[in-house]
C-alpha cells in the first residue's frame, strides 16, 4: 500500500472462538431469509473511520494498541436482539463500561490526531449479524452465549463489493487486564 492510497479503516474487537461459533449456530437457526454477516467478519466495531490515507495507519494502529493496554478486562453479553433499517444486530451488555471507555478513549484520540470524526450517537456495543434491503422485523430472542471476554482488537481494512464488505484485519493489539 502505498503512503496517499485511501483505505477504508475500522477498529475494532474480536471475539474469541467458541463464542464465533455459537453465534454462527444461531445465525444459521434463526435468520433464513437475509443476508448473514460471515463468522469470519463478526466483530465489535470500536471506531469506524471510514476512507483514510495509507499512511496514517500506524499512527492509528499505535492509538490502538496504547488504549486497548490499559482497558482492563472487558466482559461482553448479547442481550437482546435489534433491528435497524438495513441490520439486524446483537446488543451486548458491557459490564464494568470497560468497552465503552475504551471505545470513548479510542474516539476522542483519533479525533485529536485528525483521523477520526465522531458519530452524531453515544456508541453501542452490539455485534451485526445480518444485513438486508428491506427490513424483515424479525422478534428474536438473542442466542444463550455466555459471558465472554474479547481476544483482542484489531485495526480492519474494508473493501467494498457487489456481494458485500470484505474485511481484512491488518494488525491485532493485545487488550489489558
Amino acid at each position: 500500500m502505498s503512503g496517499n492510497e485511501r483505505l477504508r479503516l475500522f477498529l475494532a474487537l474480536r471475539l474469541p472462538d467458541d463464542v464465533l461459533g455459537e453465534i454462527g449456530r444461531w445465525q444459521q437457526e434463526q435468520l433464513s431469509g437475509v443476508r448473514i454477516v460471515p463468522r469470519e467478519h463478526l466483530h465489535v466495531t470500536l471506531a469506524f473511520l471510514g476512507h483514510r490515507p495509507a499512511d496514517e495507519v500506524e499512527t492509528v494502529v499505535d492509538a490502538l494498541r496504547d488504549c486497548a493496554g490499559r482497558a482492563g478486562e472487558i466482559r461482553l453479553t448479547p442481550f437482546r436482539y435489534r433491528e435497524t433499517r438495513s441490520v439486524g444486530m446483537l446488543v451486548l451488555d458491557d459490564e464494568g463500561g470497560r468497552a465503552t471507555l475504551l471505545a470513548n478513549e479510542l474516539q476522542q484520540r483519533l479525533e485529536r490526531l485528525g483521523v477520526y470524526r465522531p458519530e452524531g450517537r453515544p456508541w453501542l456495543p452490539h455485534l451485526t449479524v445480518a444485513r438486508w434491503r428491506e427490513r424483515p422485523r424479525l422478534q428474536l430472542e438473542p442466542p444463550s452465549v455466555r459471558t465472554f471476554v474479547p481476544s483482542d482488537a484489531a485495526a480492519y481494512l474494508s473493501r467494498l463489493r457487489p456481494t458485500g464488505a470484505q474485511y481484512e484485519v491488518l494488525q491485532t493489539v493485545a487488550l489489558g487486564g
